[in-house]
């Protein structure tokens, strides 16, 4: 083992690039996919006639199955091979790809996102293994400055890209985008990936599987359902929230029977790890549940292009790049407890400005508050990750790596689900328009209407006024859901105070250990 420390160069060689670039293509098709979709949500509440509550579940439904197929991926490479199952993986996500351009209705575009969510979910977790495998464990480094291209760029380039399709095209495009990348993924991967070489694995928890991922999609659901329902006594809204929840408590009742649980919740006695995945956990509900709803506010209130909406964003994903470097090396130096919080503070200085929207906020304050909420962003995640993995064990480095980005993506679902229904919840609250129905013969609301007139002017004069009051009134109900998100991004900095001031001892790995450890992977 000393002898191969020495003789194995430090730089990344030719080999192990041209497995990196197999990697970063899946990575961006991952990636770019759930940024493009976020400037699409308004697109798809006009084409289909849903509530964005609805709509969110494109996001939703994607962020749950990649939930449900992080723990499965580690379990399923050991048995049926990386090369296999990472060509599964990007041939699934391409066939859903397709799939979601020929949805018809808003429920089969769901399902279809759900599939390529299961094909999507495996890219990322898998590529690290194949990375990791392909160059030591000594150059990780090195791997993850290749992997971090398509995260840094993907908040960028993802609204702009997505605008710019719906724009000179149609929204089928954003799908279709992904069939010949992923066809030109699939051919790389099979000329450049080395032969698998399976071997028997831990018994996976299937049982735990079918309690956990069904009772948070019931959950969600339900909470979902609740403002076409209008109240809690709708069984549409009960019923699945209490069989959901009731599925969550068996899980995590049940965890702690198995040996190898799909969530190893006995972690949580280390008390590191259970301070950064609270701080995450909550910092994700309020984050990006908000953060979907950044692109509608210009697309719905402010009247802008899918374009020009995925342009203003772009000051975001500026700021977290450049900060995540810093950051990065900040956490092998810097104990996370000092640099977090002030991470956090900058993000909440940035946030503060979209609680006061209207339907004139200056454009220069809304894009310096994007880039300032950045800086914090790109301060945030990594640290937190690296403080919630740092004291474990080596063999408990990969399960707590899974536990981490599994609340990563659950948290991620409730935000987008949450945060959809306080917003559709207020624009509901808009006074009807006398004498206009919609299609369905359900009243026209003044804000429905604004909204309306600002991508498609009516065709019969209607009263300024009227709409003025009602993008009023739209505003109004952004600025309320983004009051929500801002407590709540609040509330993080009570965990966050308790994050690790002092530098942490680390497990000692020794290069037997380290080549079994899984490295632990950020889902985007």
């Amino acid at each position: 083992m000393t002898q191969q420390s020495v003789t194995t160069p430090d730089k990344l060689d030719a080999a192990v690039l041209k497995v990196a670039g197999v990697v970063v293509l899946g990575a961006i098709m991952s990636i770019l996919d759930v940024t493009v979709v976020s400037v699409a949500l308004p697109t798809f509440q006009s084409e289909f006639d849903a509530s964005y509550a609805r709509v969110a579940w494109t996001m939703t439904g994607y962020t749950l199955a990649l939930a449900t197929v992080i723990p499965l991926s580690g379990w399923a490479a050991d048995r049926f091979g990386t090369k296999r199952l990472y060509m599964v993986a990007l041939a699934l996500f391409t066939i859903g790809s397709g799939l979601c351009a020929t949805a018809d209705t808003i429920g089969e575009l769901i399902g279809f996102r759900v599939l390529q969510g299961l094909g999507g979910g495996m890219l990322m977790p898998l590529g690290m293994t194949i990375m990791t495998r392909a160059a030591g464990p000594h150059r990780i480094g090195r791997l993850m400055a290749v992997l971090g291209i398509p995260m840094l760029l993907g908040p960028i380039g993802g609204p702009i890209l997505g605008g710019w399709l719906i724009d000179v095209a149609s929204w089928q495009w954003i799908f279709l985008i992904n069939l010949p990348i992923g066809v030109v993924a699939l051919v790389y991967a099979q000329l450049a990936l080395p032969k698998d070489a399976p071997e028997p694995s831990e018994s996976f928890d299937f049982l735990g599987m079918l309690m956990l991922s069904p009772g948070l999609a019931l959950f969600l659901y339900g909470v979902s359902s609740l403002p076409e329902a209008g109240t809690f006594a709708d069984a549409k809204v009960w019923v699945p929230m209490l069989v959901g929840g009731a599925l969550v408590v068996a899980f995590v009742l049940y965890s702690f029977k198995p040996r190898h649980p799909l969530l190893d919740l006995r972690l949580f006695t280390n008390r590191n790890l259970t301070i950064a995945s609270v701080t995450l956990f909550v910092f994700i509900i309020a984050f990006m549940g908000a953060g979907l709803l950044f692109p509608s506010y210009f697309l719905q209130v402010r009247g802008e292009s899918t374009l020009t909406a995925g342009l203003l964003m772009a000051p975001q994903g500026l700021g977290a790049m450049v900060t995540m470097p810093i950051a990065g090396t900040l956490a092998d130096r810097v104990p996370v407890g000092r640099t977090v919080p002030f991470a956090l503070a900058l993000i909440i200085l940035g946030f503060f400005s979209f609680t006061q929207v209207d339907p004139q906020t200056s454009y220069w304050l809304l894009c310096g508050s994007l880039f300032v909420m950045g800086l914090g962003m790109g301060g945030t995640m990594m640290p937190i990750m690296t403080s919630a993995l740092r004291t474990l064990q080596a063999q408990d480095v990969a399960r707590g790596s899974t536990l981490v980005n599994i609340l990563q993506q659950i948290g991620g679902s409730i935000g987008a689900a949450v945060m959809s229904v306080i917003l559709t919840n207020e624009l509901n609250g808009s006074r009807p328009v006398p004498g206009l129905l919609d299609p369905s013969g359900k009243p026209v609301t003044e804000a429905g209407l604004a909204i309306a007139a600002q991508q498609q002017p009516p065709q019969v004069p209607v009263d300024p006024s009227l709409i003025q009051r009602g993008l009023d009134f739209a505003a109004g109900a952004f600025a309320t859901t983004f009051w929500v998100a801002f407590a709540l991004v609040l509330l993080t900095l009570i965990p966050a105070a308790l994050l690790p001031r002092r530098r942490q001892p680390k497990p000692l790995l020794d290069a037997e250990q380290a080549e079994q450890v899984q490295t632990p992977v950020i889902i985007h």
